[in-house]
């Protein structure tokens, strides 16, 4: 069979630079080619879809289009993670792992085979981690630990907010958990007009309930985004997340729904992919929330490439997934959940790279009865120990990973 050209990317860079000039398929052939010579790349495979990606150091992005010529490649995506390394990644229709890579002795090209494999197979080699090879000395593939470094230029945390206080046990040592009550001074948020309650006093009611468990259990540190009807901005709610440090990023909100009888629990986990109409339609709502009156007070785009969240968050997606779980087991006996109570969304809230976030959505303002539930003191009570609970339990487990001491 001749070969495909299955992407041809034009020259963005001067030759120095090392641009990717195009990716090529043959049958179950890769090759990425550059106008000059790269230092080295690595690879790594992702699932929820299959990816394959290739970080090429001392390479720039192309620019142009992937025309799909491969039962297995279906799409090519790029992204430019550093001044000098680039990332391509490859959309696989079925379940693929890197077979012989190697850079050319004159460093201006990168190969490998695409070597079918089980699901199950697929899953174990993605287990072991980023692979390395050099170029053009050593050509050889070496398995390397995976790092969990943050490597792409995120937006700045927050945009002079000031820090909220850390509150609970003052062991700098014991994991900080900050809340953010959704909503807040201008910005509503849902609103159940007949009962007059409005989700961003929901909210704050919550997350100060939340605060106080947790400072009663002393087990963790605890800050809030907000303790009163101010107005941040999606960036500085987890930007505060993320300049505190924090373990753990828990938003809370209360959906709305046109169908009243709707009612029910939700944990949203981040995924550019929404998991379904009903998490884009919320994705949607919720990101809104910088824009009034026509004018994005967040001055940055809500758009995150997909690339970069693959990249640089992945870690942080697996403990927050593990952590929405954990939530809806530990909190039912007091919160009622919906059957299917962990969805994924693009929520820009959750876009904290290096900090495990969820999107609690604890009911629905819409419905009467989760809405007197939610603005009762004894609804916030009830979902407050099972939130708390939830928090306590993933930290235990933590610290028993490490073969830490279990003393509160």
């Amino acid at each position: 069979m001749s070969m495909a050209l299955a992407s041809t990317i034009a020259l963005s860079v001067p030759g120095s630079a090392g641009g990717i000039s195009g990716v090529f398929v043959q049958d179950d052939r890769v090759v990425v080619r550059f106008d000059d010579r790269v230092n080295g790349a690595s690879a790594f495979l992702l699932d929820t879809p299959r990816r394959i990606a290739l970080d090429i150091n001392g390479a720039q992005v192309g620019r142009g289009h992937f025309a799909p010529a491969s039962a297995t490649v279906t799409a090519v995506r790029q992204g430019q993670l550093s001044n000098d390394t680039a990332r391509v990644v490859l959309d696989l229709a079925t379940p693929a792992t890197l077979g012989q890579p190697a850079i050319a002795a004159d460093g201006k090209s990168l190969s490998f085979a695409l070597q079918g494999v089980t699901d199950s197979r697929f899953r174990s080699e993605m287990g072991k981690g980023r692979m390395r090879f050099d170029a053009p000395a050593n050509m050889a593939a070496r398995p390397q630990k995976r790092l969990h470094s943050i490597t792409v230029p995120i937006p700045t945390a927050a945009r002079g907010v000031a820090l909220p206080p850390v509150e609970g046990a003052q062991d700098g040592a014991r994991p900080l958990v900050v809340i953010d009550a959704g909503h807040g001074g201008h910005d509503p948020g849902a609103v159940n007009s007949e009962m007059g309650k409005r989700e961003k006093d929901v909210t704050l009611a919550i997350a100060q309930a939340i605060r106080d468990q947790l400072v009663k259990s002393g087990r963790v540190r605890v800050a809030l985004t907000r303790d009163d009807d101010k107005y941040l901005i999606l960036q500085e709610r987890y930007g505060i997340a993320r300049k505190l440090g924090a373990d753990l990023f828990i938003s809370i909100h209360a959906d709305a729904a046109e169908n009243t009888e709707a009612q029910g629990a939700t944990v949203y986990t981040l995924s550019e992919t929404a998991s379904d109409r009903e998490a884009a339609r919320l994705a949607a709502r919720e990101n809104k929330a910088d824009i009034i009156n026509g004018v994005n007070l967040g001055g940055q785009s809500g758009d995150v490439s997909s690339i970069l969240i693959d990249l640089t968050q992945r870690e942080s997606l697996n403990i927050s997934a593990s952590f929405a779980r954990l939530l809806q087991r530990e909190a039912a006996p007091y919160v009622p959940f919906r059957s299917s109570y962990h969805r994924f969304a693009s929520l820009m809230v959750l876009k904290a790279p290096d900090t495990p976030s969820v999107l609690f959505e604890t009911g629905y303002i819409s419905n009467a009865q989760d809405a007197a539930f939610l603005s009762s003191r004894e609804g916030q009570t009830k979902i407050a120990r099972g939130v708390a609970r939830a928090i306590e339990v993933h930290f235990a487990r933590k610290l028993a990973m490490r073969g830490g001491p279990s003393g509160g």
